[in-house]
């Protein structure tokens, strides 16, 4: 009986990000953006236990932050991108593209 518990618990967790992937979001941005939450999670979190609403969402808007700068070149402040850069460290992920920032086009064209 305790396998099957075993099974159940760890189909939920397998089963609990789903429920945020964006409709538009393709399966790689989903894959990465996906262990971003995983490894973010609480060591002590746990799906039914009751946890402060806002913490959950604070992970997924940290999660969107990273995605959106790592695959949009969206830029945010140094200290919100230290912040998920940190948090993302050991996430690899294949093909990242490279954008150039509008100050490095200007530079360039300074010379």
């Amino acid at each position: 009986m305790v396998a099957g518990m075993v099974g159940e618990v760890e189909e939920a967790e397998a089963e609990f990000p789903e429920r945020f992937r964006s409709y538009s979001e393709n399966e790689r941005h989903w894959q990465a953006r996906r262990e971003f939450i995983l490894r973010n999670l609480p060591p002590d979190w746990v799906e039914e236990a009751p946890w402060p609403a806002g913490r959950i969402d604070h992970l997924l808007s940290l999660s969107m932050v990273w995605a959106n700068h790592l695959f949009l070149g969206c830029s945010y402040s140094k200290d919100l991108l230290d912040k998920v850069i940190e948090m993302a460290e050991g996430i690899e992920v294949e093909d990242v593209p490279h954008f150039t920032t509008r100050d490095e086009i200007m530079k360039k064209h300074q010379h």
